[in-house]
């Protein structure tokens, strides 16, 4: 197994964010950055926890949410690579907002706290890179909230697909998506009968496949229109 983070290089530069930063940006955060691996299950932070730094996905999948004191899950998002996330605390200096646990065997790239504050004072104009992370985030979450509000749930579904089919705008389009019904139908507040109900008639459609464990994507533009994409 790699032990240089050089090593991901071309896996980081496959990210839109990663890839568009100043070349000085990029090697100081490789500089700085340690490996991690997580075992399926494992914990990276908690709700409350103090901040730790940035975080890159590498390989595996991180799961990012909240869980009631009645056992209740919230489930935001699924990260996989090359994403970057953790940037929140960066800017407020204050505790994680939610929890984030590896979905299987994960390995991930950390710059530190301490190392990122570093490099921010002697480039105060590297802000600005850091806040497009977090405004792309922001930007999905705005279209979530207004998605939950207004749209009936068989669309809401084919609509996060469609983002998750896209990359999010981060990465290239992809036909396979590591995602269970059970993990979608959290993230979209749906009940798992109502996730499988949409699933199994975009199917029909020819729109997706079912696999267990996957979601291939068959047809784009009959997820689009099922979506009210085009």
């Amino acid at each position: 197994m790699p032990e240089n983070p050089v090593t991901y290089l071309p896996l980081l530069e496959s990210g839109q964010w990663f890839s568009h930063l100043p070349q000085p940006l990029r090697a100081a955060l490789l500089a700085e950055a340690r490996l991690l691996q997580l075992e399926a299950g494992q914990s990276l932070f908690r709700r409350g926890d103090p901040p730790c730094g940035l975080y890159a996905v590498l390989e595996g999948m991180m799961r990012v949410g909240a869980v009631s004191r009645e056992g209740k899950e919230a489930l935001l998002t699924l990260v996989e690579p090359p994403y970057w996330f953790g940037e929140i605390s960066l800017f407020d200096g204050q505790p994680r907002t939610h929890d984030a646990y590896a979905e299987g065997p994960t390995r991930l790239l950390q710059v530190p706290q301490a190392a990122l504050l570093a490099l921010l004072a002697r480039e105060p104009g590297y802000w600005r890179d850091f806040a497009l992370l977090m405004s792309q985030k922001l930007r999905l979450a705005f279209i979530a909230l207004e998605e939950m509000s207004l749209l009936p749930a068989a669309q809401r579904l084919a609509r996060r697909l469609l983002m998750m089919a896209e990359g999010y705008g981060e990465t290239g389009p992809r036909r396979v998506l590591h995602l269970a019904q059970e993990q979608l139908a959290l993230m979209l507040g749906l009940s798992r009968q109502t996730t499988n109900q949409i699933l199994k008639d975009l199917e029909a459609r020819g729109a997706l496949r079912l696999t267990y464990g996957e979601i291939e994507i068959s047809d784009l533009a009959v997820l689009r229109q099922a979506a009210g994409a085009i």
